[in-house]
């Protein structure tokens, strides 16, 4: 679990790619330098976000730490479209001393998204992303989070629909905390949905079945007490 702060900008020292357990077979593994902020307490088999992804540290020293990217984390990230020398965001997982200033996010990226455009605004920049897959749009609304490479970011404004996207605005200082500040239109960023929407939508749609059955009766007794509660209060 981890919380959306980034705490420090690593970089790629060193891609190999592997065949052996610590990757999954046929995946990569990263070596990460400039990690000396977050490794005085480190232990092996620890959890580091690497841009919104979970990782386990399989060898570190003072200053950089490896971790074994599996293949299906490859298809679902943009781990797979790192060099040598690309910036990173990092973040230890939580532990109980931690004061939860972003929000909880898992480290399992939902889909990658694409940046569409980058809109100075005074010394702001406002961030225009459509998501690879469309379907998350539902989970993201105005003002909710949305975790971008690991860093949990407020929502400014979404478009839903099959062409949908959302945006966020990064003040000067953040801009200064995250690899996201330096991304240009058509670059690819890991996306984590807060996962608060997806047990409220799962447990609603649990309720609904069990009493309606069915997508279409969810949606037909929805509607139906929306249109009741209208004319109680039109005095009908």
């Amino acid at each position: 679990m981890f919380t959306g702060l980034v705490e420090v900008i690593g970089t790629v020292s060193k891609l190999e790619k592997q065949d052996d357990s610590a990757s999954g077979g046929g995946g990569t593994s990263l070596t990460i330098s400039g990690a000396d902020e977050i490794l005085g307490d480190a232990h092996l088999g620890d959890s580091i976000s690497v841009n919104g992804t979970c990782l386990t540290v399989t060898s570190f020293d003072a200053t950089s730490f490896k971790v074994g990217v599996a293949p299906e984390t490859l298809r679902r990230t943009n781990l797979g479209s790192l060099t040598t020398g690309s910036r990173v965001n990092l973040e230890r997982a939580v532990s109980a001393a931690t004061r939860m200033g972003g929000h909880f996010v898992q480290g399992h990226v939902d889909t990658t998204a694409t940046v569409a455009s980058v809109t100075p605004d005074g010394n702001a920049l406002t961030f225009r992303f459509r998501p690879r897959d469309p379907a998350v749009l539902r989970y993201v609304v105005e003002k909710g989070y949305v975790t971008i490479d690991g860093a949990s970011l407020t929502v400014t404004k979404v478009e839903d629909g099959k062409d949908g996207w959302w945006e966020v605005m990064l003040i000067a200082y953040t801009q200064e905390k995250v690899v996201t500040a330096g991304k240009k239109p058509g670059d690819e960023v890991n996306v984590e949905v807060d996962q608060v929407g997806k047990y409220v939508e799962k447990s609603v749609a649990g309720y609904f079945e069990g009493t309606a059955g069915g997508e279409f009766a969810i949606l037909e007794k929805m509607v139906n007490r929306l249109v009741d509660e209208r004319l109680k209060a039109l005095g009908k």
